[in-house]
């Protein structure tokens, strides 16, 4: 069974279920896409990790690294298995350094445990061939359009955000780092997100 890697691309609102989210993944070495929606919870623990964001309190797939580190257990890859009648499988495919073993877990949260193990991902031909899309240039342009604001995309969290990226410019370096701060301690990693980036921008 050949494994085709994958790479995270952009993670949107969907646009065919509401308080869902789009994950697009694609092949690290061709021009297929395969969108997978997942739930808003989900999004959020993938867009911390890719934001590199460190969450006052420990979400549950943070939870998941610390209790496999403690039975000295290592993830090795995420495998997405296979698609029946719309319903994406994978495997968390773990090591305790004598035997490998798989775990069934659902592409979203393997996803994001994945991420947090720095491990890669990858699928097989036949879920590729059955859900894959490729897009045209003009299509894949927009789409690299997209994906650059990903990171910060304000559809990961339904909280509001306060004051805008405008107000933000307006805002001392002393006064966002205070910010920044507050937001992490009320887990409002959107908001936590945009000071980030405007602090960023500054140095």
């Amino acid at each position: 069974m050949k494994k085709i890697e994958l790479e995270i691309l952009g993670l949107s609102s969907s646009q065919s279920q509401s308080g869902s989210f789009a994950l697009v993944l694609g092949e690290k070495e061709g021009s297929r896409r395969l969108p997978i929606i997942i739930g808003m919870f989900e999004a959020q623990s993938i867009a911390i990790q890719i934001e590199k964001i460190n969450p006052t309190r420990p979400l549950t797939h943070d939870l998941f690294k610390s209790f496999a580190q403690q039975m000295e257990v290592s993830v090795q890859e995420i495998m997405i298995s296979d698609l029946k009648e719309g319903v994406f499988f994978s495997k968390i495919v773990c090591t305790d350094g004598e035997k490998e073993f798989e775990l069934d877990a659902r592409p979203s949260d393997a996803i994001a445990i994945g991420l947090r193990f720095g491990v890669p991902i990858y699928t097989v031909e036949s879920v590729l061939s059955e859900a894959g899309i490729i897009l045209s240039d003009m299509e894949e342009d927009e789409d690299e359009e997209e994906t650059d604001e990903i990171p910060t995309s304000s559809s990961v969290s339904t909280s509001s955000s306060g004051a805008g990226k405008g107000n933000l410019k307006e805002v001392s370096v002393e006064e966002l780092n205070t910010m920044l701060n507050d937001a992490l301690e009320k887990e409002d990693y959107e908001r936590a997100a945009k000071i980030r980036d405007e602090l960023n921008k500054r140095n």
